[in-house]
């Protein structure tokens, strides 16, 4: 099933580390679909011309501080409130019964949300219903902010993999 795809795709937003990018080789390896692959391949392939330290910084700079695109779902539909917390709180509540790790991340940070859509059966609607439309919205502000950054890589990969559609359509 092509939504293991999205396990393995999150961890290139994982922070680099000495042995990441073999760790990333294999998982591109391990794709089901080629789209997702050729799309995981090519970020590869443009974090392997950096040395450590320029990935390190070209993660924070995407991804962290002052982000170039906000990596939380709930952020970018909502922004910072209660909408948000209560978005967080039944996506929290998914990955603890799916045994999600969010790896100190928040619950709607892309990593452990494309994990805990590898690992669930269903899928939260609410996930499901502002999943694409955040997706977009991501790819639009990193393409905006900065064309050519290697992470518009990793985004292209996630559209490559069939999310399912809420039970019942979105409402």
């Amino acid at each position: 099933m092509m939504l293991k795809d999205l396990a393995l795709i999150a961890e290139g937003f994982s922070y680099p580390r000495t042995g990441r990018l073999e760790e990333l080789r294999a998982v591109v390896a391990q794709l089901e679909s080629s789209g997702a692959r050729k799309r995981l391949g090519r970020f590869v392939d443009a974090v392997a011309e950096l040395s450590l330290a320029e990935w390190e910084e070209l993660h924070t700079r995407t991804l962290d501080l002052g982000p170039l695109f906000v990596p939380y779902v709930g952020h970018v539909i909502w922004g910072d409130n209660y909408h948000r917390g209560e978005f967080m709180a039944e996506v929290k509540v998914a990955q603890e019964f799916y045994g999600v790790d969010p790896r100190g991340e928040l619950p709607d940070h892309l990593e452990p949300v494309l994990r805990l859509l590898a690992a669930a059966d269903p899928a939260p609607n609410s996930l499901l219903e502002v999943l694409p439309e955040a997706l977009g919205k991501m790819r639009s502000e990193l393409k905006e902010a900065e064309k050519g950054n290697p992470y518009r890589h990793l985004l292209a990969a996630i559209a490559e993999i069939d999310v399912p559609t809420p039970v019942g359509g979105v409402q």
